[in-house]
């Protein structure tokens, strides 16, 4: 008898953290089904960046979903009138938008069961990262015993499995282990606020986070700045 092919759902932001988990779930082997949100977010060129990696990468499908969450705003990347801090701050940053991985994760769940795959990757990180409430290993644990009582699979037996391989892995060890499968940094767009052309502002906290884990892994940085 065939195997079934495994796979797998992978949120695609654009970003360095998302493209390597994409890359590490096809190197395990997954079908790769991508995902991606307009969300009203300010920099809409990642999702250029989001189109060109899934390409890069090869995946099956790619699609992007249109979420209207600037109609809640809460948040530096969808509410305009909020500005985009320059300099680190302690606590959750203004640019943390309200339940975002919550609302991802759903709707990726929602195609994992129509798709019958296996699991769904997300880029999430809790070492070198911004401090965003729904990034840590606590949320996702609970997320995927949630997703377990309230699916198909779940219920029958079979469940499905949120991966997080980047979880406890330091922006250089990131960068190390996309640069080994072959990921083109350079079409990665990370800056919240970045120009149409993707270019990076350079003084965001993810921008910040981003040029030390390249300094760190001793890779040169391919970001194309204003």
């Amino acid at each position: 008898m065939k195997q079934r092919e495994k796979r797998a759902v992978v949120l695609l932001s654009g970003g360095l953290d998302s493209a390597t988990a994409l890359a590490m779930a096809k190197a395990e082997g997954y079908a790769c089904f991508v995902l991606s949100f307009d969300y009203g977010q300010r920099s809409l060129t990642e999702l250029n960046a989001a189109r060109a990696i899934a390409a890069q990468v090869g995946a099956v499908e790619h699609r992007v979903l249109r979420l209207s969450l600037e109609d809640f705003g809460g948040s530096a990347l969808t509410d305009n009138s909020i500005d985009v801090p320059e300099d680190a701050c302690e606590g959750v940053p203004v640019t943390y938008v309200p339940a975002r991985n919550t609302v991802f994760l759903s709707l990726a769940l929602g195609w994992a069961e129509v798709l019958d795959a296996d699991a769904i990757f997300i880029g999430v990180n809790a070492v070198d990262y911004s401090g965003y409430p729904d990034c840590r290993s606590e949320f996702i644990e609970a997320f995927e015993k949630m997703a377990n009582l309230a699916t198909r699979r779940g219920v029958e037996g079979d469940p499905i499995s949120i991966k997080t391989p980047l979880m406890h892995l330091t922006k250089a060890d990131i960068i190390e282990k996309g640069t080994a499968l072959g990921i083109d940094y350079a079409l990665t767009v990370s800056c919240y606020q970045a120009d149409d052309q993707g270019r990076a502002c350079g003084r965001c906290d993810s921008c910040r986070l981003r040029a030390k884990g390249f300094e760190d892994a001793g890779v040169e940085d391919p970001t194309r700045y204003m």
